[in-house]
């Protein structure tokens, strides 16, 4: 029995120098680990608070109306000018319709207005004429009315004659005054008509912008694609009834990308524009990507909240702020086939 133990005793002797040899290279490749990792703390700025970013383009219907047909499906590539989505437009080329009627009803009427005017121009000449000619009568009426009176002095025409001269010249009188008359009467008529025709005539340009208006209407029925790019999700059905300004989908701008990385504002001091960036996808790791600083946020992202802070109101608890860092992504062909819009990203900025 003491010589079994003495055996094993000598065995644990044995092993002992390799463990002792195992736990030295633990120690040593965590030291290792460590060191590098304090020594890329100290000589990077890092954050994984970072995400892709590139143009979202909304695609809204200008004029309210039913869906007819969509010409594309969810994450389809959309050309800049493509035709994405058709509004029904009966109801539209109806109320047309009745629009160039009313205008045609309206040139008619102008039209009918220009004739009387044309006619009251005419009657102006004639009444013209009346006058002058009545003038002439009572003009002749006068004179005979003035020789009867010297005739009826020398008692060479009986008081009747005298009297039916003076009721001539009296008529012929009353007739050019009636005259005058019909002549103020003809151009009042001609200012009302002229001012009534000027009036239908600008109503007539109303409705004429309003025809072109619907037209440009009808038009907005067919939805074109804004800008080049691939199709978000898709919000509308054929059918459906929908909203002028809502939105029926977005256009994911597929050939421009940069990454926002919000870094705390204690990790900025040294950043400047044209800075060195490496990043990672957390979609895709172990492949690096190269990117560069083209700018600093004038305010933390907080100001930019619905809600922002305020610091005077309340207890002040301090929260370490975060400060959006823009950076362009360089030789981005070789990168678009992984980039996507709203990937997470590991940022780390060289700092000596």
């Amino acid at each position: 029995m003491e010589a079994n133990q003495h055996h094993q005793h000598e065995a644990k002797k044995k092993k002992s120098p390799v463990r002792l040899a195992v736990i030295a290279v633990l120690v040593i490749a965590g030291g290792f680990y460590g060191f590098k990792k304090i020594s890329f703390a100290l000589a990077h700025e890092s954050t994984d608070n970072a995400q892709v970013e590139t143009q979202l383009t909304p695609v809204l219907p200008r004029v309210s109306g039913y869906v007819k047909t969509i010409a594309v499906n969810d994450y389809d590539s959309v050309k800049a000018g493509q035709l994405l989505v058709e509004l029904d437009t009966d109801e539209l080329q109806t109320q047309l319709l009745q629009m160039e009627a009313d205008v045609k009803a309206s040139e008619a009427d102008i039209a009918n207005a220009k004739a009387s005017l044309n006619s009251t121009m005419v009657s102006l000449g004639v009444n013209h004429g009346d006058i002058d000619l009545n003038k002439v009568k009572a003009q002749q009426a006068l004179e005979d009315y003035n020789r009867n009176k010297n005739l009826f002095a020398d008692q060479a025409i009986t008081k009747k004659q005298l009297d039916d001269s003076r009721f001539a010249y009296e008529k012929a009188q009353q007739e050019v005054s009636n005259s005058q008359t019909g002549l103020g009467s003809a151009e009042s008529r001609i200012s009302v008509i002229k001012a009534s025709i000027t009036k239908a005539e600008a109503a007539l340009d109303a409705k004429k912008a309003t025809i072109e208006q619907q037209k440009l209407k009808i038009s907005y029925s067919k939805i074109y694609a804004p800008a080049a790019g691939k199709i978000g999700k898709r919000n509308i059905t054929a059918g459906q009834f929908v909203q002028a300004g809502t939105p029926l989908f977005s256009i994911v701008n597929d050939t421009t990308y940069w990454v926002v990385a919000n870094f705390k504002e204690t990790q900025i001091k040294k950043f400047h524009e044209g800075m060195e960036v490496d990043m990672e996808l957390d979609a895709y790791p172990g492949q690096p990507i190269a990117g560069t600083i083209t700018s600093l946020s004038e305010a933390t992202g907080a100001r930019f909240s619905l809600l922002p802070p305020d610091n005077a109101s309340g207890n002040f608890v301090k929260v370490t702020q975060r400060v959006p860092v823009k950076i362009a992504i360089k030789d981005i062909e070789q990168y678009r086939r992984i980039l996507r819009a709203g990937l997470s990203v590991d940022v780390n900025v060289p700092i000596n």
